[in-house]
């Protein structure tokens, strides 16, 4: 269970971190906006591809994400940077590397 502080969305607690998630259903805020920006997921389409969610849940989730955009935009740019600073020092996987050679991406 997640140490949660209440807000005025329903559904959404922020944890001891200030991290919103959605209450009962170990989800993040952030995840569902990932899935919207990568995706162009609806809200109904958020809840097919989360079946743990209701549609309560994730439309106070993205309601909490237009009041709150600057700070999860900012988050996503972040973990975005940090994906590319991983995958620079970890460099091309070995299998990547053998399908290149091949000619095979």
């Amino acid at each position: 269970m997640i140490a949660a502080t209440p807000t005025t969305y329903e559904h959404i607690a922020l944890d001891e971190q200030g991290i919103p998630w959605i209450k009962a259903a170990n989800t993040k805020v952030v995840e569902l906006v990932a899935d919207v920006k990568a995706h162009g997921w609806s809200p109904e389409e958020l809840v097919f591809q989360h079946p743990h969610l209701t549609l309560g849940q994730v439309h106070s989730a993205l309601a909490f994400y237009w009041d709150h955009h600057d700070e999860i935009d900012a988050d996503l740019a972040r973990r975005e940077a940090d994906v590319e600073r991983i995958r620079a020092e970890v460099g091309e996987s070995p299998i990547v590397a053998k399908l290149r050679a091949r000619g095979q991406i």
